[in-house]
């Protein structure tokens, strides 16, 4: 592998955040965490309720200050 730290160095911290994107999509999602068919079936299923019922579930704001209640 060759040393590019300084070219690395010289970026601008966006354009740090670009590459590692990048990099990121280059990869192939099968090799970099392999998905079950049943674990594939949940995560579909899932999915789909949340784009029929979008509003379903609880907000962040309100499961964040729910749980903070809880752990005093």
């Amino acid at each position: 592998m060759v040393d590019r730290s300084e070219t690395l160095e010289s970026l601008t911290a966006e354009e740090r955040i670009a590459l590692m994107g990048r990099l990121w999509d280059s990869l192939d999602p099968a090799a970099v965490a392999p998905v079950s068919g049943a674990l594939a079936e949940e995560l579909d299923a899932r999915e789909a309720a949340a784009d029929r019922e979008p509003d379903a579930g609880t907000p962040w704001a309100a499961l964040r200050d729910e749980l903070g209640t809880r752990l005093r």
